[in-house]
């Protein structure tokens, strides 16, 4: 098993349990050694996912902490993937695209395979979904958050800032009045503004079940893009300039 499988086991199980302990890591890995689950248990808390606790137990950095991928995948399916589909119906042929990193802008490229066009991408999973010769796909180099397999950092925004997309695809965590649309991690948060700036035309991404949501970093305000949602609800209505998919 690489680093990135291990470590996302290791978010799941964390997302499952409060707490779990050295020993119930290595159990829960197929009997992966304890030297090697506190390597990655370090990583990841020098990624400020994880807080390392006594005895070598570890729990998530609450407040800062981004689902893991493939968490992510498994939850609000048929909402996410009705979203993905109305926002590939917005691509034109000839367009040149931004696609982020999150599940709901990864499950647009299957809607994408006919289209002639070019994608400029931070999401780290696309290229096991990209299989068209009609697409040019250009991958943003930098950091990658082996949680959530998005590309990020200062390589990743110098990068950004000399693209312009006809539009942009982004995802976030959570949106409100209060916060707009927002996400718990301040590189994240710097990226998608970039690219936000960038585009001709910006939509964000998000299903119902992040309506009302504040995590800690701003992205925009509510009126800033348009949102592409599953459902109307009272913080969707605030933000003037919606679709419901």
């Amino acid at each position: 098993m690489i680093p990135y499988e291990r470590r996302l086991q290791i978010a799941e199980l964390l997302e499952k349990n409060e707490v779990v302990s050295l020993d119930e890591f290595c159990k829960s890995l197929g009997g992966v050694s304890e030297s090697t689950v506190r390597r990655d248990l370090k990583t990841m808390e020098k990624e400020g996912e994880i807080t390392l606790l006594r005895g070598g137990g570890a729990c998530l950095k609450r407040g800062s902490y981004e689902v893991p991928v493939l968490s992510k995948k498994s939850k609000n399916v048929k909402e996410k993937d009705g979203i993905a589909k109305v926002a590939a119906s917005l691509v034109n042929d000839g367009d040149s695209i931004y696609i982020d990193s999150g599940s709901t802008a990864l499950d647009m490229v299957k809607y994408l395979k006919d289209k002639n066009i070019t994608v400029v991408t931070t999401n780290a999973l696309i290229c096991s979904e990209l299989q068209s010769p009609n697409i040019k796909c250009i991958i943003a180099g930098g950091e990658i958050n082996i949680t959530t397999a998005s590309i990020r950092g200062i390589t990743t925004n110098n990068f950004l800032k000399s693209y312009y997309f006809d539009k942009a695809f982004v995802g976030i965590s959570g949106f409100s009045k209060e916060a707009g649309f927002n996400t718990p991690d301040l590189l994240e948060a710097e990226k998608k503004r970039i690219v936000c700036k960038n585009a001709g035309k910006a939509y964000i991404l998000a299903d119902s079940s992040k309506s009302g949501k504040n995590t800690l970093c701003k992205v925009l305000d509510i009126d800033q893009a348009t949102l592409i949602c599953d459902k109307e609800t009272d913080v969707v209505k605030e933000a003037g300039d919606y679709i419901i998919a």
